[in-house]
């Protein structure tokens, strides 16, 4: 039976990831729909990734919404669940829920970005809902940890026992009759719910979509060029920073490199001084020209490395590198689906924690390896900015696991014929 038309959508989603995947889609959606209201309900933070889209007047940000300590990763500790139910989290949770309720019982669709809770909350709605499955793949248990950092026997058990990384209760949410598009990141994943009578489809990863093809700038030429990610979540980004820093080679003991230090909103330059300054790291005396040809808002120098600081420069930055030092979620998996390898470090967390690390580096299919210490990661990268063939193996990695651009525009059609009918 054919979907009637629908003049709105609700995205719900629950990250900072899930809102890059959600605006990709929708920029998609809009190109093809761009009679219908588009709305979005950040379910985590303050959803500051869709404020150029409300700027422009074709999107709006609805619902309560807060900064909660945890950054949305209280289900990672006690302590951080803690914070958040002290910050607030029950009556944040209650009055999103009572908005998808009144939008479910309009009969309009929703769009559920991300993990469980989001699946749950549009199913809560009451009405036609789909879902875009982020953060599991069944490629992470069918891949080998990475070596020195053991394994994870009783979740792989548990999961090769199920078919699938999704959980029965999953299942059951996504295979309701009012759940009319189940998208996943990849043919693996997207099987395996099809074994649990889910209708799940992989039509492409908007991860890789949006990145600028543009030619390197004259001075950063000459050197191999590194991207340092060190994640958007304050404070854990500076603390993330200061053991990448400690990761590079000492002045004379190393090639000399341009760095790349790709950032978000946060953490601004001037929250990024300190942490450069107590690691030998001093401005730049570089011209308004020169910053403005790199896109860069500052530049620091120890010795050989010259460091570039680009807040919103990651899409045009990210094809220059040479290799990734990266502590950070969807900006690594990005990285290395562009061909280029990287090297992490993970700390105390909240977000990227050991266990966060090595799943990744399985995620990726070991196009993102992690290491225990600054020395040990330092070791590695010498070697490898001395071996550009192994730089390339590791690339083409990270290429088979993310798949190529376009996922966007698949899903935009998906959405529009399935949730809200085409004509």
């Amino acid at each position: 039976m054919p979907t009637p038309p629908s003049r709105r959508l609700l995205v719900l989603s629950n990250g900072h990831g899930e809102d890059l995947i959600a605006l990709r889609i929708l920029e998609a959606l809009h190109r093809r729909r761009p009679s219908v209201e588009l709305a979005v309900l950040p379910l985590v933070g303050l959803g500051q990734t869709f404020a150029a889209a409300e700027a422009l007047g074709w999107l709006r940000r609805v619902g309560p919404s807060r900064q909660l300590p945890s950054g949305g990763f209280s289900n990672q500790s006690l302590r951080g669940l803690l914070g958040d139910l002290l910050a607030g989290l029950p009556l944040l949770s209650w009055r999103q829920w009572r908005l998808v309720r009144a939008w479910g019982r309009s009969g309009d669709p929703m769009l559920a970005v991300g993990d469980l809770l989001p699946l749950l909350l549009a199913w809560a709605g009451g009405g036609p809902y789909g879902f875009i499955g982020t953060p599991k793949s069944d490629l992470t248990w069918a891949s080998p940890p990475p070596p020195g950092w053991g394994g994870s026997p009783l979740a792989d058990r548990y999961h090769r026992a199920k078919g699938s990384e999704w959980d029965p209760w999953e299942w059951a949410l996504m295979a309701s009759r009012r759940c009319r598009l189940v998208a996943v990141r990849d043919r693996l994943t997207a099987r395996g719910l099809r074994r649990h009578r889910v209708a799940a489809c992989a039509p492409g990863n908007p991860m890789m979509d949006g990145f600028e093809s543009q030619p390197l700038p004259a001075q950063l030429q000459g050197r191999p060029r590194l991207l340092l990610l060190a994640g958007s979540r304050m404070p854990e980004a500076l603390g993330n920073l200061q053991r990448l820093l400690a990761a590079l080679p000492e002045a004379g003991s190393g090639p000399a490199l341009h760095l790349l230090l790709a950032t978000g909103s946060r953490p601004s330059p001037t929250e990024l001084a300190p942490v450069l300054a107590a690691a030998g790291f001093k401005p730049i005396d570089a011209d308004h020209n020169r910053l403005q040809q790199l896109g860069a808002a500052a530049g620091w120098r120890r010795g050989g490395l010259d460091l570039w600081i680009g807040p919103g420069r990651f899409t045009t930055w990210a094809p220059w590198g040479d290799l990734g030092l990266a502590t950070a979620g969807t900006a690594t998996e990005q990285l290395v689906g562009l061909g280029i390898g990287a090297l992490s470090l993970p700390g105390p967390g909240p977000q990227f924690k050991p266990a966060f690390a090595r799943r990744q580096s399985r995620l990726l299919g070991g196009a993102v390896q992690p290491y225990h210490s600054p020395a040990e990661l330092r070791q590695r990268l010498l070697a490898l900015l001395a071996e550009p063939e192994q730089r390339q193996r590791l690339g083409r990695s990270g290429r088979r696991r993310m798949g190529p651009a376009g996922g966007s525009e698949r899903l935009a059609g998906l959405i529009a014929a399935q949730l809200l009918g085409e004509g």
